[in-house]
Formats: structure tokens, sequence, C-alpha cells
């Protein structure tokens, strides 16, 4: 079965993003959100007037859209309009919306146990003690490889993480140990979480599941404010902020959100 064909606009919206090296999921974003506009408008894109975006716009605040899912659509039409079909003027008619800032749900440190001893196996038990003992974002726990663990200098190295940069995250000794005992019982060769797939590691909607599943388990109140990722960018660290320093007494004896690092 022979694949859809991209139209001329689309693929060099694609290709603008591909030389900008914007990862997957922001490519996917954006021809999301071009194309939701694209539907809303009833006509290509390229011909779209000022007043049509303000409708969008006006259209989305109606139907309830979050502001994060709004801004995240000024930011793909600005960049579509304004790098893709060069005309820059579009984008002054695009406008963020302010997103309203929430005081943080904080687990107890009964909870954050709970919790942990509701995952599933010895697997994402340590794959959750990372997440909390080294405030590492979702995204961060299923790239990790066994060759970022450092058992010498105690440290976790995170490969392109929030901003696509390389960090170190400190290592306790009592998370080393729960890796260590992962690591004895399933020999992973470079993935230290791998997936279904054994060569390809654990996908963050995996984890995910496992998170809100071990949520629960363990009757923990609220669930869905303690979401663990809201897509590529969700994290532990982030959807439990001011938990991150009571879970690294459970599972570490150093700061939680700490400067990051490798390996069993």
């Amino acid at each position: 079965m022979s694949e859809k064909p991209i139209s001329p606009l689309r693929r060099r919206m694609i290709e603008d993003m591909t030389v900008r090296n914007f990862v997957e999921k922001t490519h996917n974003d954006y021809i999301r959100h071009v194309r939701t506009f694209t539907a809303f408008l009833g006509r290509a894109p390229d011909t779209a007037a000022p007043e049509d975006l303000r409708l969008f716009q006006l259209h989305q605040t109606q139907i309830g859209v979050r502001a994060p899912s709004i801004n995240g659509s000024v930011a793909a039409l600005r960049f579509f309009f304004t790098v893709t079909l060069d005309r820059p003027e579009m984008a002054r008619h695009l406008t963020f919306v302010r997103e309203p800032r929430r005081i943080p749900v904080v687990l107890s440190l009964e909870e954050i146990a709970r919790l942990l001893e509701a995952a599933p196996g010895p697997k994402y038990k340590a794959a959750l003690s990372a997440a909390y003992g080294a405030g590492l974002r979702v995204s961060e726990v299923v790239a990790l490889k066994v060759s970022d663990i450092d058992s010498e200098r105690m440290l976790l190295r995170i490969e392109q993480g929030k901003g696509r940069k390389d960090r170190f995250a400190m290592l306790s000794p009592r998370l080393l140990e729960l890796l260590r005992d992962w690591y004895r019982i399933a020999r992973p060769a470079v993935w230290l979480f791998p997936g279904r797939d054994p060569l390809l590691p654990l996908t963050t909607r995996q984890f995910n599941r496992v998170v809100h599943a071990a949520a629960d388990r363990a009757a923990i109140k609220n669930a869905a404010a303690h979401r663990a990722g809201q897509g590529a960018q969700g994290s532990l660290c982030n959807a439990f902020p001011a938990t991150v320093g009571i879970a690294a007494r459970l599972v570490s004896h150093r700061p939680a959100c700490g400067l990051a690092v490798p390996g069993p």
C-alpha cells in the first residue's frame, strides 16, 4: 500500500524544520497544528489573511482549548508563516496566551513510598526510582543507556535532555543498588530500560502508563494531578516538582535535581 503523497507546502515546512534540527516531536506537533488551522480555514493555509488568524484564535478560546495547546499552535503558525511562507508580518497577528500558574500537588513521603512499591517489577521500580531520586524527566529516564551510569563518580549522564543539552545528575548509593539489581536480572545490552523490542528503549508512553497504573494501585488521591508526562516534554520532575527532594530521601542521600550523570 503506497503512502499518501505529501503536499509541496508540507514538504517545504518539514525541510525547514529539518534544517533547524527540530526534534521529531516538534515536527509532528507543528504539522498537526497547521493541519488543524487548515481544517478551520477550509482552504490552503498559504491563502490565509490576518483576520483568519484572529478568528482561529477566537474559535480556539470559545471551544475551550487550553492555553498550552493555543500557545503550541501560535508557535507552529508563526514558524509556518515566518519561515516557510516568508510572510513575517503575519506573526504579529498571533497572540500567546498567558498560562495560569498553579501550586503543584505535593505527595507525602508515605505516598511516594507506596508509588515506588506499586511499580510492577524491578525494571519499573528502578525506572521510577531514577526519575524521583535523580530528578529525571520521563524522556530522560527511557533514554538512559547502561554506559550512562558512572558508579565511580556516582553520576548519571543525561544526553540531550531538556533544551537538547547534555548534563549530569547525582547518583545515590541506594539508586545505584536498585539499578544494579535490575541489571543483574535483565543484563540489558545498550538501553538501561529496553522496551518490548530489546533493541529499542522503553517509550515515554509505556512508562507513563506504568506511572498511572502504579498511582492507581497505590491508591494515591488526585492521581490525575500527578501526570508523569505531557507528550515528549513531560517529566516526573516537572509533574511532581515539590516531591523530588522528598523522594530523594527514599532512594538517595544526595540532592535530587542536581548535576546529572552515568552507569551501573
